[in-house]
C-alpha cells in the first residue's frame, strides 16, 4: 500500500464547494458599503481605525503563526475580517492604539489561546472590543464625533438617552425619539462606526444572503426577539431596531460559523436568546447596548444548542425505555 495520509481539521465538516478564502471573499465585499460609507462620513479618522484593528489582526496571527513555528495563513482572510468587524464597533476617533490592541487581543486571546481558526468558542472581535470597553472606558465613550443635546443630557450615545427617559431623568416626545432615529438609516455620528448607517449594513446582509454565505435564520430570529420584546417592556420597537448596533451584530456577528449553531433549529434558538438577552441587558442593567454581551453569552451555548438540535441519523432508530 502506498502512504496514506490522515488529516485532522477543526469542525464544522460541511461538504460544500465554499472555501475560506472565498466565504472570507464575500464577507468582506458584504462590509465593503458600510465601510466606505464610514470613511466617507468620519473622513481620515475612520480609516485609522479601520487600518490599525486591521493591522493588529492580522500582524498578531502572522506573529503568533511565527512564534509557533506554524505556517503563515493570513492570506485566508479571516484575520482580516476580525479586526475589520472590530473596527466597526470602535467610535471614529478613538486613539489609534487602541484598536491596534484590539486587533491583537482578539487573535492572541479570542482565537490562537483556543488552538486558532476554527477552534474558538466566542466571536473574537467582541471579545476584543469587550476588553477594551472594560479596561479604557472613558476613552472608548468619549471619542464619539457629534454631541447629542436632549434636555439635560450630552454627550451620550441615542440609547442611552433612551435609557435616561425610561428611568424619568429625562422627558422624550415621540418627536424627539424619532430625531434620535432618523440618522441611523444614513448618517449618524453619534455612535459607532457600525451603526452609522442601516441602509449600508443592508446591502451587505442581502449580498451575503444572496450569495448564501449565511442564513436568514439567526437574524430573523434575533431581530424579530428584539421587537416583539420591545412591546411587552413598552418601549420603542423600530428604534431599539435600528440603534444600538443590532443589525451589524445579527448579521455579521451572531452568523459566525464558527461561534454559532449549525442546525437550523438551533440557529432560531440561538437568534432567540441573543434577541432576549439583549433585551435584558438593555432594560434591565446598567449596560444600555447589550448587543456585545448577549452575543457573547449566547456563543458559550452553542455547543450544547447544536447537541440537542442535531437531526436524527436516517435509519436510526429511537432507544427504547422498555
Amino acid at each position: 500500500m502506498g502512504d496514506f495520509k490522515f488529516v485532522v481539521t477543526p469542525g464544522p465538516h460541511l461538504k460544500q464547494s465554499e472555501t475560506t478564502s472565498n466565504i472570507m471573499f464575500w464577507v468582506v465585499g458584504a462590509l465593503l458599503p458600510i465601510t466606505i460609507g464610514v470613511v466617507y462620513l468620519f473622513g481620515l479618522s475612520a480609516f485609522v481605525v479601520i487600518t490599525s484593528a486591521m493591522i493588529g489582526a492580522v500582524g498578531g496571527e502572522a506573529f503568533l503563526q511565527k512564534v509557533t513555528k506554524q505556517s503563515i495563513r493570513i492570506g485566508d482572510g479571516s484575520a482580516a475580517i476580525t479586526g475589520l468587524l472590530l473596527a466597526l464597533t470602535l467610535p471614529p476617533h478613538v486613539k489609534w492604539w487602541i484598536p491596534f490592541i484590539g486587533g491583537f487581543v482578539a487573535i492572541s486571546l479570542a482565537k490562537y489561546i483556543f488552538g486558532g481558526l476554527g477552534f474558538n468558542l466566542f466571536n473574537p472581535a467582541l471579545v476584543a472590543r469587550a476588553i477594551l470597553v472594560l479596561s479604557w472606558p472613558k476613552l472608548m465613550t468619549s471619542a464619539y464625533l457629534d454631541t447629542i443635546t436632549v434636555d439635560a443630557v450630552s454627550k451620550a450615545t441615542p440609547l442611552f438617552v433612551l435609557k435616561q427617559a425610561r428611568e424619568g431623568v429625562i422627558k422624550l416626545s415621540p418627536e424627539k425619539i424619532w430625531l434620535l432615529s432618523k440618522p441611523f438609516l444614513f448618517g449618524n455620528k453619534a455612535s459607532v462606526l457600525g451603526e452609522a448607517s442601516l441602509v449600508l449594513l443592508l446591502i451587505g446582509a442581502a449580498i451575503l444572503l444572496w450569495r448564501k454565505v449565511i442564513t436568514w435564520h439567526t437574524p430573523v430570529s434575533f431581530i424579530g426577539t428584539v421587537f416583539v420584546l420591545n412591546f411587552l417592556v413598552h418601549g420603542d420597537p423600530v428604534f431599539y431596531i435600528v440603534a444600538g448596533g443590532l443589525t451589524l451584530g445579527a448579521f455579521f456577528m451572531a452568523t459566525d460559523y464558527v461561534t454559532g449553531p449549525l442546525t437550523k433549529r438551533g440557529k432560531i434558538i440561538y437568534g432567540i436568546g441573543c434577541g432576549a438577552v439583549t433585551v435584558l441587558l438593555r432594560f434591565f442593567s446598567n449596560w444600555a447596548e447589550g448587543v456585545m454581551f448577549a452575543i457573547l453569552f449566547m456563543n458559550a451555548w452553542a455547543p450544547l444548542i447544536d447537541r440537542y438540535t442535531k437531526p436524527r441519523p436516517y435509519g436510526l432508530l429511537k432507544e427504547s425505555k422498555t
